[in-house]
C-alpha cells in the first residue's frame, strides 16, 4: 500500500518529473508549515485552531487571502502588516520554509513510501514541539501522543524495525531520562532552591513516544544527537544570556529529526566500526 519501489531513486525516472514532484512536495510542505505557525502560536493558549481567521497580533485585522500565501506573502508584504505596518515575525516564514525543506529532505532520502509520507508528519510535529518547547518551556502532551501514534501505521505497514525493538526503543532512552530526573530533582532543589528536574517529564516522555516510532538503534542515535546539540547550544545560549536554563525539547527534536532520516544507518556504521577494530 503507498510503495512505489524507488521511483524517485531510479534511474529510469526523468528529471523534469522529479523536479515536478520535489516542487509539489515543497508547496504542500510550506503550506502545512502556515498551520503549524497556527499550532505553536494558539495551542498553549488554549484557542481554537480553527475557528478564528488569521489576524494581526497588533491591530487584530483580519488577514486578507491574498496574504496567507505561505513565504511568498511575508517577502511580498516585506515583513510587515498591509493595515497597520507593524514588523511581522520571521519566525513564520522560517517555519513554513523548514517544513518545506524537511519535507523534501524526507522524500529524497526515503523515496515514496508509508515511512517518508510518515516521516513527514513527525517532522511537522517536532517543529511544533520545538517551537513551543522554546515559547513556553513545556512540551504539549497533545502533540507527543499524536507522534506517539505514528508508530501504529509505521508497525503495520513497514517492516525495517521489529516490535520489541519498538517497545524496547520507547524505554531504552526514557527510562534512563526518567532515573536522572527523579535523583536530580532534590539535589538541585537543595543547592539552588529550585524545584525541576535536570531532565524534566515532557522531554522524558517525548523520548518515549520518539523511541516507540524510531525504534532502539535510531533513538539512542537520536539521543546523542540531541545531547551534543544541546550542550552547543547550552554554551551559546549561556554565554549571550548568561542563563545556563533553557528548554532541552528543540534539541532532541533535532536528534530525533536526524534519527528518523539517517539513525538506523549511523548505528551501523558505527557498530561496524567496532567490529573491524
Amino acid at each position: 500500500m503507498f510503495e512505489f519501489e524507488d521511483m524517485l531513486h531510479s534511474e529510469y525516472t526523468e528529471l523534469p518529473f522529479k523536479i515536478m514532484y520535489y516542487t509539489i512536495i515543497f508547496m504542500f510542505g510550506i503550506a502545512i508549515g502556515s498551520f503549524l505557525n497556527v499550532v505553536i502560536l494558539r495551542l498553549p493558549k488554549g484557542e481554537s485552531l480553527i475557528k478564528r481567521s488569521s489576524h494581526c497580533m497588533t491591530c487584530g485585522t483580519k488577514i486578507r487571502a491574498i496574504d496567507l500565501i505561505p513565504v511568498f506573502s511575508w517577502l511580498l508584504l516585506r515583513g510587515k502588516c498591509h493595515s497597520c505596518g507593524e514588523k511581522i515575525s520571521p519566525r513564520y516564514p522560517i517555519v513554513e520554509s523548514l517544513n518545506g525543506i524537511l519535507y523534501l529532505l524526507t522524500f529524497y532520502v526515503l523515496d515514496i513510501n508509508v515511512k517518508s509520507i510518515t516521516t513527514c508528519l513527525l517532522m511537522s510535529l517536532l517543529i511544533v514541539i520545538a517551537f513551543m518547547d522554546w515559547d513556553t518551556k513545556e512540551i504539549s502532551m497533545i502533540i507527543v501522543g499524536i507522534l506517539f501514534l505514528l508508530s501504529v501505521p509505521l508497525a503495520v505497514f513497514t517492516d525495517d524495525v521489529e516490535l520489541k525493538h519498538r517497545i524496547i526503543g520507547a524505554l531504552a532512552v526514557s527510562v534512563p531520562f526518567f532515573i536522572i530526573g527523579e535523583l536530580s530533582r532534590p539535589i538541585i532543589k537543595k543547592k539552588f532552591g529550585e524545584d525541576f528536574r535536570a531532565i524534566e517529564q515532557g522531554d522524558t516522555i517525548l523520548m518515549f513516544a520518539a523511541g516507540a516510532v524510531l525504534g532502539t538503534q535510531a533513538v539512542i542515535v537520536s539521543t546523542l544527537i540531541g545531547i551534543f546539540a544541546a550542550a552547543i547550544g547550552g554554551t551559546i545560549i549561556k554565554k549571550v544570556t548568561k542563563d545556563s536554563i533553557f528548554p532541552f525539547g528543540p534539541f532532541l527534536a533535532i536528534g530525533i529529526a536526524v534519527g528518523s532520516l539517517w539513525g538506523n544507518d549511523i548505528a551501523q556504521w558505527y557498530l561496524g566500526l567496532l567490529a573491524t577494530e
